[in-house]
């Protein structure tokens, strides 16, 4: 099993997982665009971190991830979430980083299908 590559978590899952009231609930970093942002949300807390923007957070990356908590990436299609993971995971920030399967896109359509697709 190769340590450097996040795990896949598909939207159903992710969904059920918060809504679970006894569980713990990961910390969610969104890696898309504000354009993209605008157009489709999730409805619940995330850091929003564009990779555009990389310069501007990434020498605090550790500052703004939780060291204990599982983090989950995602996309709009979850291929630069997977990639931001694997960068995480080689940072060494947080051992529990999990690829948002399909990002948000797949989200629209398995989970809430009030979300825009784009």
């Amino acid at each position: 099993m190769n340590h450097n590559v996040p795990l896949n978590i598909s939207p159903k899952e992710l969904n059920k997982i918060l809504e679970d009231h006894s569980s713990e609930k990961p910390f969610i970093v969104d890696v898309r665009e504000d354009n993209e942002i605008a157009i489709a949300s999730f409805s619940f807390s995330v850091l929003h971190l564009p990779l555009s923007k990389y310069a501007n957070w990434s020498a605090k990356i550790g500052e703004l991830l939780p060291k204990d908590q599982p983090i989950v990436v995602v996309c709009h299609a979850g291929v630069r979430s997977l990639n931001f993971g694997i960068w995480l995971l080689e940072q060494g920030i947080n051992k529990s980083v999990w690829n948002l399967v399909g990002g948000i896109d797949a989200w629209s359509t398995d989970v809430d299908q009030s979300v825009p697709r784009y």
